[in-house]
């Protein structure tokens, strides 16, 4: 009962408006672009007419929003509606089920990079497409999922999918997925775009919540497709105790695996200023990047989000009689530290971690290292 309420909770916060965050996006006034400026622009101009759009519905569009802005060769992702008849509805329109409309998302990508069928293999994965009636805690048919053409290829490449998928044998139901042409599609309110990014705790608490996760794990396992967060050479898992305890300092251990605390400003990390990524120092799975760290002034590392949110548990904490918020890693279960809400925008979140949990790799060291996808965070910043 604790978890519908949560779940319940959840879905009607996705009704209020995060006045803050549409603050982040003010854009200053009009003044004449300098030659630079113009070049750039026409860069950009020259970019989005390579670029090609895929539209997906998978019910809940903060999750699939997510799933795909992941990906490796996705540009960017935007939450709206499609599919039905009212111009431009409301999400409480849209939510209500009276409008024709599905939650659904656009997805701008490189073809170079990736290619339109990869993408129909990473959608039918990251939805239940038997369910004709909705997805997962998201009931009705404003959640059902549906694929929308812009031509003619992708309408042959997404029947061809569907048919290899019913074959397969993966599923006892036939798939009910609608393949339809592409319609007006209406971006959704702005506190909607990466809500996920926006608000990450209500997000994660949704989410594990809704059952989408459990589903795909359950019926996927490791197939899963890889995401541009993990490397295709690598796995990330706990390795024993008794090899842990070999591997690492009795600090180490401590901290990851008896929920221990080092001392502030006495660790290796609280003032690195090095630019690379910080990892698991268990399991070494990507959990957060120098450009997201900040000072604190608490004489630990923090952050303001994680690098891989899909590499993050948050668990609530009871211990010396307070409430907090755990932050531990997927694959490793490391205990890593604490999140608060109280860090500085765009976020407002501070990542309290311990220098013990991590291991940091400098961007030099990336490529070799096997995280060579990264690479491309530190090359934006030149």
């Amino acid at each position: 009962m604790q978890i519908k309420n949560d779940v319940n909770q959840v879905v009607a916060m996705k009704t209020i408006i995060l006045g803050a965050v549409l603050a982040l996006f003010a854009i200053p006034g009009c003044q004449k672009p300098t030659n630079h400026e113009t070049v750039a622009s026409e860069m950009m101009k020259k970019q989005a007419q390579e670029l090609e759009t895929a539209t997906f519905a998978g019910g809940c569009f903060w999750c699939i929003e997510s799933d795909f802005e992941k990906v490796g060769g996705v540009i960017e992702v935007i939450s709206g509606y499609t599919g039905g008849y009212k111009e431009k509805p409301t999400y409480e329109e849209v939510s209500s089920g009276g409008t024709g409309h599905l939650e659904a998302v656009q997805v701008l990508y490189d073809p170079t990079k990736i290619t339109y069928k990869e993408l129909l293999d990473i959608f039918w994965k990251h939805v239940d497409p038997t369910d004709a009636g909705g997805q997962f805690v998201d009931r009705g048919p404003q959640y059902r999922t549906a694929i929308f053409y812009h031509n003619e290829e992708q309408k042959r490449l997404a029947e061809e999918s569907r048919d290899e998928l019913n074959e397969s044998g993966r599923f006892d139901k036939p798939v009910a997925t609608e393949i339809a042409m592409v319609q007006a599609f209406y971006r959704a309110e702005d506190y909607h775009q990466d809500y996920y990014k926006k608000d990450p705790i209500r997000y994660k608490l949704y989410r594990k919540n809704s059952g989408r996760d459990k589903f795909l794990e359950k019926t996927w396992g490791e197939s899963v497709p890889i995401t541009e967060g993990q490397s295709k050479n690598k796995t990330y898992s706990k390795p024993a105790d008794e090899v842990l305890r070999q591997k690492l300092t009795p600090m180490q251990y401590d901290v990851t695996q008896n929920e221990g605390t080092e001392p502030p400003f006495n660790n290796e990390y609280w003032d690195n200023k090095r630019e690379g990524i910080y990892v698991d120092i268990v399991s070494g799975e990507p959990l957060f990047s120098s450009r997201d760290k900040f000072d604190s002034g608490t004489g630990w590392p923090s952050f303001t989000k994680p690098l891989e949110p899909d590499n993050i548990v948050e668990r609530e904490d009871r211990r010396l009689l307070m409430v907090r918020t755990e932050v531990r890693s997927k694959h490793g279960d490391s205990h890593l530290g604490h999140v608060f809400a109280d860090g500085p925008e765009p976020t407002g979140m501070r990542y309290c971690m311990n220098s013990a949990a991590l291991r940091f790799i400098p961007k030099e060291n990336l490529e070799k290292e096997g995280y060579g996808q990264y690479l491309k965070l530190f090359e934006e910043t030149r």
